[in-house]
């Protein structure tokens, strides 16, 4: 559960992620829900219950080391205008040691980052704004950037953030093939086939923003 300053947020709830494959939380999208993601990347503590990651309990700081996190506009938005190249340099320059010189990305450290994530999907050029990526490819390099160093847990924002339905399916079966090597978690408000390979379902309640933001399967484009 978690409450803020101005009320509560999320909860009660009882939610267990296996290792490996994809967990995907079936519940209505907001505030409730990215709560909900923030604390199962250790970004956010819970105000009551407790909390099991990774041989500890209710230990967010040993959580956030083991976990990356990306499509959430909350950590990761891109807001400036900005290229593709950018934010790739910036992104290894902070994940270089202090001491090192870290030139320009190229296309080396292009495919090196985003291929795992866009598989064989085309990648954003260089020279792209990321503004103006299509929606699919914008959500893919926000994950892969976060995911520049792989952790054992990878959080992503709901696939059902993507405005249509066949980029929400193509992320989906993205996040399959990372579930290969980590365990990923995301959310969307219809759950997903559980009889895909490496995907389970996991029904959330008490989202708070359930009652005045709901997305809808006939909000979205098909």
């Amino acid at each position: 559960m978690v409450n803020a300053s101005w009320g509560h947020i999320y909860g009660p709830t009882d939610v267990a992620v296996q290792p490996g494959g994809v967990t995907v939380l079936q519940g209505s999208g907001g505030r409730g829900r990215t709560a909900l993601l923030l604390t199962l990347s250790g970004r956010m503590k819970p105000t009551k219950g407790t909390l099991h990651s990774f041989g500890r309990t209710n230990d967010a700081h040993h959580l956030f080391d083991h976990a990356a996190m990306g499509f959430i506009d909350e950590v990761d938005g891109i807001e400036q205008t900005i290229r593709v190249r950018d934010v790739l340099t910036e992104q290894l320059r902070w994940n270089a040691p202090w001491y090192r010189w870290v030139k320009q990305a190229g296309d080396d450290d292009l495919e090196r980052i985003c291929r795992p994530v866009f598989g064989d999907l085309e990648l954003p050029s260089l020279m792209s704004y990321v503004e103006e990526l299509p929606e699919l490819t914008a959500a893919l390099f926000r994950i892969a950037v976060a995911n520049i160093r792989p952790r054992a847990l990878l959080v992503v924002g709901g696939v059902d953030n993507l405005r249509r339905i066949e980029n929400s399916n193509k992320m989906l079966e993205r996040l399959i093939d990372l579930g290969r090597t980590q365990t990923v978690i995301t959310a969307d408000v219809n759950g997903a086939p559980e009889h895909r390979d490496l995907v389970r379902v996991v029904p959330v309640d008490n989202l708070t923003d359930d009652a005045f933001v709901r997305l809808e399967p006939a909000d979205r484009i098909s």
